[in-house]
């Protein structure tokens, strides 16, 4: 983003290109810009599906942040993906599925510091 404000503040690049070719270049920053942040949107969801894993496994988390986790990593690969594969598709209704990521934020200030380990019977 910072490149894109660059281009346009700095008058020598529109000598040195002119208009369109400025435009053009402002255009593609922003749109590799775009692509960039749905790619670690893809790699965050990846962190949550396996994150929801391990807390519907454990025995010390309430398994329905784990499921909570897993939807909220599921919706955000959805977006991720939603400019590669359907780009004319809006996919803002995935947001929704971070609710389970707040829901597990809450959990862990409230309660979370409070977890015991649980016995383990040999």
């Amino acid at each position: 983003m910072l490149n894109v404000y660059h281009l346009l503040v700095t008058p020598y690049y529109l000598t040195l290109f002119g208009s369109g070719q400025l435009q053009a270049e402002v255009w593609f920053q922003l749109h590799s810009f775009h692509y960039q942040w749905s790619l670690a949107l893809i790699i965050f969801g990846i962190h949550l599906v396996l994150l929801g894993y391990l807390v519907y496994r454990s025995g010390y988390i309430p398994w329905i942040f784990g499921i909570a986790l897993f939807i909220a990593g599921a919706g955000w690969m959805i977006g991720g993906l939603g400019p590669y594969i359907l780009p004319n598709t809006n996919f803002d209704f995935t947001l929704i599925t971070a609710f389970g990521e707040v829901l597990f934020t809450l959990w862990l200030w409230i309660r979370g510091w409070k977890v015991q380990e649980p016995t383990v019977i040999s």
